[in-house]
């Protein structure tokens, strides 16, 4: 995997080692920045390289909300968020910004390197596969989505949340089941996050949205009607 960059943003050095440490046991590359700015600035001459990004919230001159503002704006590289934060709060607010993964410090240098496996992995290119739902085409291929054969810009979890409804299509989801497959293993998410990513992708799908039924007391299910 010599060929995956990954850029880590941490105001803390000790932070920037230990991450850059167990990233390159990996054969990964890895750039850094000490502060907002400095990411901004990496990223705008590295994107092309770049196959996510781990991004720390509390830094200086621009934290990590801010940085994850400015990117959204013309990319959507993968972005892990590093806090210190646990609120519920703060992780929801991250995925309303189009935040793919979140993981709270203290955590383990492996647990992190797994979920940074597990992210690259989803966003790789497999196959040539387009299907059709109902207007709704996703391309598995491209990781895109068209409603109407209109593209629809989504993150990458409401692509692998839309996704998993659609291949599962007409069954009944529990949130505990969406949350282990497309949050991944030790995710200990509330449902809300699941809710939130709902809503969204529901208003992206336009009238469409309706396709994604709501199952009272256990979770959603996809389809046509």
């Amino acid at each position: 995997m010599s060929d995956i960059t990954v850029l880590v943003v941490d105001d803390e050095a000790r932070m920037r080692k230990l991450i850059k440490d167990f990233l390159s046991q990996k054969d990964y590359k890895v750039l850094e920045a000490a502060d907002g700015e400095e990411a901004i600035k990496v990223y705008e001459e590295k994107q092309k390289e770049i196959s996510l990004i781990l991004l720390d919230v509390m830094m200086p001159k621009l934290d990590g909300w801010s940085v994850l503002r400015q990117i959204r704006q013309f990319s959507k590289v993968p972005i892990m968020m590093l806090t210190a934060r646990g609120e519920e709060q703060d992780e929801l607010f991250g995925f309303e910004l189009g935040v793919d993964e979140y993981i709270t410090k203290p955590f383990s240098p492996k647990i992190l390197v797994a979920r940074v496996e597990a992210i690259l992995k989803r966003t790789e290119v497999i196959g040539n596969d387009v299907k059709d739902y109902g207007g709704i085409t996703i391309d598995s291929d491209g990781r895109t989505v068209k409603v109407d054969g209109k593209l629809v810009e989504m993150s990458l979890r409401e692509y692998e949340l839309l996704k998993y409804l659609l291949d599962n299509e007409g069954i009944a989801l529990s949130r505990d089941k969406i949350l282990n497959n497309v949050w991944n293993y030790d995710y200990y998410g509330d449902s809300r996050t699941i809710d939130s990513h709902i809503k969204k992708i529901r208003h992206k799908l336009g009238k469409k949205g309706k396709y994604i039924e709501t199952m009272r007391g256990v979770g959603y299910k996809f389809e046509v009607k």
